[in-house]
């Protein structure tokens, strides 16, 4: 199953409650009308719609001080984490249209499950300003979207969210790339736990086209399976402003698209989300249709066939 797959289910998760600012739970909605849907029908793919998870808060899980919304970001991630692991295991493709980043808890956490049911090992490809390894222990906000990772490599303790037997990440087997925003400790367990990271200077120095190479190989070479979790801050906000936790300094236009070309070519990637994009801070639907623009490059839309705009 990869994205040559032609069969793509989408997973609409309206999941703002990790983040500490309103509006990402319009996320899918916005790509929706910025046309993800189409655009996929239009290169050839069967897709279908699985609209927007509904949850309700889970209220077995305790208030946490020290990890915000707890009760509504298990909720979704319990959700994701069967969604997406069901509709791997149906032989589609999983497409999750975000919604904060906290969603990946349940998404990669589905692929993980599905990876280990088929003996193959899962890799993670963390496209992103942020690092997201905190943990209640470590966060100086508590916002939950800057602890996905951490959670899904088995280092961030909340509660018992998911089964206590569930799959793991593991942490060399996750690629960060774009990352120019840390915390000091985020740094530290970072580096312990043996993260691979390529930050913007690392992409100024080699290249994202010689990086990129790096990793596909790395999971080739595994028989790996590969998640994509793309967060519009990975983008210069000039090209994205449509997200709540900009920073200067990301990847420019073609730089994004050479990375969804290439993972196109690869014929590695099994999952993809697309996190963080807040309409209400966007420039008139700018954010999302460069989302799904990214979206077409990796289910094989290449530059001759893109649409050109009248000046």
């Amino acid at each position: 199953m990869n994205a040559q797959s032609q069969s793509v289910t989408l997973i609409g998760a309206p999941l703002e409650e990790g983040s500490g600012r309103r509006g990402a739970a319009m996320g899918p909605a916005a790509l929706r009308i910025a046309g993800v849907d189409q655009t996929l029908i239009e290169l050839g793919h069967d897709v279908a719609d699985l609209g927007d998870l509904r949850i309700v808060p889970a209220m077995d899980l305790p208030n946490h001080p020290k990890a915000h919304n707890l009760r509504i970001v298990g909720a979704f991630t319990r959700a994701l984490e069967s969604s997406v692991h069901d509709v791997a295991a149906s032989g589609r493709f999983p497409l999750i249209l975000g919604g904060d980043h906290s969603l990946s808890m349940g998404s990669v956490s589905g692929m993980a499950r599905y990876a280990a049911g088929k003996g193959r090992p899962l890799f993670v490809l963390w496209l992103d300003a942020h690092a997201d390894f905190n943990s209640p222990a470590t966060s100086p906000s508590g916002n939950i979207h800057g602890m996905p990772v951490a959670f899904f490599c088995g280092e961030a303790e909340f509660a018992e969210i998911l089964p206590r037997d569930r799959a793991f990440v593991d942490p060399k087997n996750v690629f960060q790339v774009g990352i120019r925003s840390v915390d000091a400790r985020e740094r530290e367990e970072i580096h312990e736990h043996g993260v691979n990271v390529f930050d913007m200077r690392a992409i100024d120095e080699q290249g994202i086209g010689a990086i990129m190479r790096e990793i596909l190989d790395v999971v080739a070479k595994a028989n790996g399976l590969l998640h994509v979790s793309l967060d519009l801050d990975f983008l210069d906000p000039e090209i994205a402003p449509g997200v709540g936790t900009t920073v200067p300094g990301g990847a420019t236009f073609r730089e994004a698209h050479l990375v969804m070309e290439m993972l196109s070519d690869s014929g590695l990637v099994s999952s993809l989300d697309l996190v963080e994009l807040n309409p209400f801070l966007d420039d008139r639907g700018k954010s999302a249709r460069v989302l799904v623009e990214l979206t077409a490059s990796l289910f094989g839309r290449r530059i001759f066939d893109r649409p050109t705009r009248a000046a």
